[in-house]
């Protein structure tokens, strides 16, 4: 289901890691400066809407992106990000998500 089709606004949604199973949750937060995104629930992490690129997982103040949706023609609205495939770069790895909301 697209955010369109939503009644109620998205607070929280999970990224899946396809690899094992292991499951990540992000809320809906308030960054130190007053910038709405949602935040890891177990650490620092942040998936941001940025103006050119959309939703990204980056850090508010940097420049480097560590994640982003797979299907770049997917249309972003700026409340959530996009449901469907996600992917990441940690270091020299890659992973790829599923990201569904809760």
């Amino acid at each position: 289901m697209s955010y369109d089709q939503q009644s109620t606004p998205i607070t929280a949604f999970e990224l899946r890691r396809q690899l094992d199973g292991l499951v990540y949750t992000f809320v809906r937060a308030l960054g130190a400066k007053g910038r709405t995104g949602f935040l890891r629930e177990d650490g620092p992490y942040w998936i941001v809407h940025h103006v050119t690129l959309g939703w990204v997982a980056a850090d508010f103040d940097s420049n480097e992106i560590m994640g982003r949706p797979w299907d770049l023609l997917t249309p972003q609205s700026p409340e959530a990000p996009p449901e469907g495939i996600w992917v990441s770069r940690k270091g020299p790895k890659s992973y790829v998500y599923d990201l569904v909301y809760i």
